[in-house]
Formats: structure tokens, sequence, C-alpha cells
């Protein structure tokens, strides 16, 4: 992690879980890392829980991801403040399982999933990168993406949320052809947990007993992928808790 020191890592839905986690383990890396939120104020929180050095390198900015309108704001606050962007990380995200695909009266349910999971991470991508090219750096976009990605289990109705994150795994690829054709040396990574403990769980005890990672263990595979030297790209990496069901 040494040459992202004193960089600037952004990292969407900040407030809580995964997100909440990696602005802490980016902060106290030695990089400048602005957490985007809805709910801004939880990073604020967030800070007492760091060493003061680290602590004054984490802020936060108000942001939902589902307006290009507020991506736009905060990406120029962004490059005005601090300079542009190095690294992102995209981990907002939504589910919505109560709504079923073919339930009727979905529409708002559905569009909040899509317009998170998917459309607010390729247009703050897309920021990401016009800032890393305006300034000739190799920077690196890392996605939150989920096992729900790669398969869907057949034991309850999980929505249209697999079809977003079905859609970031193909993202993902495209992205990569995008910046090899582009001929940067700019990396993308899709990072696929399994179940996490997060506040994405509605009711905790439908999960009681069930083997589940913390939001650190996802953290820490954004700090190694970070980490590789320059030639390498991890581009998928899967992470499930041992004796995982699915």
């Amino acid at each position: 992690m040494d040459r992202w020191v004193g960089k600037v890592a952004v990292v969407t839905g900040a407030s809580s879980g995964i997100g909440a986690a990696t602005v802490k383990a980016l902060a106290n890396a030695g990089m400048i890392t602005i957490g985007l939120a809805r709910r801004v104020e939880r990073i604020e929180e967030l800070k007492k829980e760091l060493p003061v050095e680290a602590a004054g390198r984490l802020h936060g900015f108000r942001c939902d991801v589902t307006k290009e309108e507020d991506i736009l704001a905060a990406f120029a606050h962004i490059e005005k403040v601090f300079g542009g962007v190095d690294v992102l990380v995209n981990n907002a995200g939504v589910t919505r399982n109560n709504y079923g695909v073919l339930q009727a009266n979905n529409t708002a349910a559905l569009r909040e999933v899509i317009d998170t999971n998917l459309m607010g991470l390729a247009l703050c991508s897309r920021e990401a990168f016009q800032s890393m090219k305006r300034r000739s750096v190799d920077g690196h976009i890392v996605h939150i993406n989920s096992v729900l990605g790669h398969m869907v289990p057949a034991f309850k109705s999980f929505s249209i949320y697999p079809s977003t994150k079905y859609g970031v795994t193909a993202l993902t690829e495209t992205m990569r052809h995008e910046l090899r054709l582009a001929r940067t040396k700019i990396k993308v990574t899709s990072i696929s947990p399994g179940l996490v403990r997060t506040e994405i769980i509605s009711d905790p005890s439908s999960v009681e007993g069930w083997p589940i990672l913390e939001p650190e263990d996802i953290s820490d595979a954004i700090l190694y992928a970070l980490g590789t030297p320059p030639r390498v790209q991890i581009h998928e990496l899967t992470i499930k808790p041992v004796g995982e069901r699915v």
C-alpha cells in the first residue's frame, strides 16, 4: 500500500457495513479518503474510531448514487478540493427482496435497486476514470459485487438483486477491455462476498447460526487487491465464510 500513501480514495455507501470498514482501513493505510453516503453524518462519527492522524484523512460528502446530479457534484468537489481520484471503491448497494420481480406495483423498488447497484456504479466509475485519465494516473476501481453475481440460489426469491450483480460482473469485464483499449494501466477488480454482517440484512434473526463474514474481511481483501504490484490485476475475488450454504 506504500504507493497509495497520500493518494485520494473515494468509497460509495460509506456510512455503514463494508463501506465504513473500508474508509477506516484506507485512512489508516495513509490515503486521503472521501466517503460518499446519504447519511454523511455517520462518516463523521467514524472518525472517533480512528487515531487522530488517520481521522484527519477521512472526509464525508453527501451523495445519493441514484441521482446523477449528486454524483457529478461529489466528483467535482473532490477534483476541486483534493485534486482528483486515484482509487474508487463502488460499495453502495441495496436489496428489496420483499418485492418480487413479478409482483404488482413494484416499479419504484426495482428501479431503486438497479439505479443504486448498477447505474450508480457505472456513473461513479465513469467520473473516476475521467479524473484518472486527465491526470495520467494508473488508478484502481474496485466493485463490491456478490456471489449472487455468479449464481442464483433456488431456495428463495432474491428479486432483481442478482440481475444487478450479474451486471456488475459483466461491467467489470467491459471496463477491463475499455481500459485496455484506452491504453491505460488503470486496474478494475470485482470482489464477490458471500453473506456479510451488514445492514442489508433487514432481519438479523433470519441468518442466526449461519456462517457469516464481517465487513473487515472484505476491507482486508480490498487492501490486498490495491497492494498488488502494477503488473498484477486481481480481476475477480470470491470470498465466502467457511461452511457457507450457497
